[in-house]
C-alpha cells in the first residue's frame, strides 16, 4: 500500500507546487496597490446611494456580496493580467540579469501552466462581473485590452507605463458600475487618479532596467529619456495624483479624516522621490513596494474611518 500511495502523494505535491510557483509569478500580494481604491470607490458609492435613498436592502450600508464580487473580478482580472505580462516578455525577461530568474524563464512555471492559469482567472473575472450586473459584463472584454495591450507596448512606444496607467485605473470606476451600474464621474476622478499614481512609480522601477532595455531593444521613458527624465516624471504625475486626489475630495464631500489621508500621501509621496535619485537607485524597491503599498492601504483606512463617521453602517 505504500508503494501505491506514493504516487499519488507526489501527485498532489506537484500540484500543489505548482500553484504555490503560479502565484509567485504573478506575485499574488501586489494585488494590494489597486485593489483599496476599488474599496474606496465602492464602498463610497454606497454610501452616496444610501444618503440619496438608492440604498438596497432594508439597514442600507455595506452590501457585502457586492464588496466580495468586486474583491474577486480585481483579484482575477490582476491575476490574468500579470500571468499574460510574464507569458508574452518571457524572452525578454531572459535577456534581463534583473528578472532572468522569473519562473517562466527558470521554467519552475511552464508556459502551459502560465496560460491554464491566466484563463482561469479570467473566467473568474467574468464570472464575478455577470453576477455584479449586465453593465459590469459589458464592459468586462473592454477591461481586459489594455491587460493584453501592455506588455506589447514596450515594442511599439516609449511610454508603456501609460497603458498600465490605463488598466490599472479601471479599478475604481469598475468598483463605482459594480454598486450603482452607472456611470460615476467621481469614480473617473479616482480612476484617473489611481492610473497617474500606478503610471509614475512604473517610471521610477523602469528606471533599473535602462542598460538592458537599450542594449535589447527594448522602448521605455528611462530608456528614451534617461533616468533623470522619469524621475522628473514620475514627480509630475504624483503631483497630478494628488490634485485629482483633492478634486476627487471635493466632489464626493469627504470629511476631515479624508482630509488626513491625503496629507499623509502627499507625505508619503515626497519621501518616495526624497530616496531615488538618478545617481542612486539603491532603494528602489523600498519606494516601490513599501511606500506604494503603505500610499495605498493608509488612504483606504482613512477613507474607511471617514465614511464610518459620516454614517456609513457596517
Amino acid at each position: 500500500m505504500t508503494a501505491e500511495a506514493s504516487p499519488v502523494t507526489g501527485s498532489s505535491g506537484q500540484g500543489t507546487g505548482r500553484v504555490r510557483a503560479f502565484l509567485r509569478l504573478v506575485m499574488i500580494e501586489h494585488s494590494v496597490f489597486a485593489l483599496p481604491f476599488a474599496y474606496i470607490a465602492s464602498l463610497t458609492a454606497m454610501w452616496l446611494d444610501d444618503e440619496s435613498g438608492g440604498g438596497e436592502g432594508d439597514d442600507g450600508g455595506v452590501r457585502w456580496l457586492t464588496l466580495l464580487l468586486v474583491t474577486i473580478a480585481m483579484v482575477g482580472l490582476r491575476t490574468f493580467a500579470m500571468a499574460a505580462n510574464r507569458i508574452i516578455d518571457r524572452e525578454i525577461d531572459a535577456r534581463n540579469p534583473r528578472t532572468a530568474g522569473r519562473e517562466l524563464v527558470t521554467g519552475a512555471v511552464s508556459v502551459r501552466t502560465a496560460w491554464t492559469g491566466a484563463l482561469i482567472a479570467l473566467a473568474v473575472f467574468l464570472g464575478a462581473a455577470a453576477l455584479l450586473n449586465p453593465l459590469c459584463l459589458a464592459l468586462a472584454p473592454l477591461a481586459v485590452v489594455p491587460m493584453v495591450v501592455y506588455p506589447y507596448g514596450k515594442r511599439f512606444t516609449d511610454f508603456p507605463h501609460a497603458i498600465l496607467g490605463l488598466a490599472q485605473g479601471m479599478g475604481p470606476i469598475g468598483g463605482w458600475l459594480a454598486v450603482t451600474g452607472a456611470w460615476s464621474w467621481e469614480a473617473a476622478l479616482l480612476g484617473l487618479a489611481v492610473g497617474l499614481w500606478i503610471g509614475g512609480f512604473d517610471l521610477i522601477y523602469a528606471c533599473q532596467d535602462v542598460a538592458a532595455d537599450r542594449a535589447h531593444g527594448v522602448r521605455s521613458v528611462p530608456a528614451r529619456f534617461g533616468i533623470a527624465g522619469a524621475l522628473y516624471g514620475a514627480r509630475a504625475c504624483h503631483v497630478v495624483t494628488l490634485g485629482l486626489l483633492v478634486w476627487y475630495a471635493v466632489a464626493t464631500d469627504g470629511g476631515p479624516l479624508l482630509w488626513a489621508g491625503l496629507a499623509v500621501v502627499a507625505a508619503a509621496f515626497a519621501y518616495e522621490h526624497a530616496i531615488v535619485r538618478p545617481d542612486d537607485l539603491s532603494r528602489v524597491n523600498r519606494a516601490f513596494f513599501t511606500v506604494n503599498g503603505f500610499v495605498s492601504i493608509s488612504l483606504f483606512a482613512f477613507a474607511l474611518l471617514d465614511l464610518a463617521v459620516r454614517g456609513l453602517s457596517f
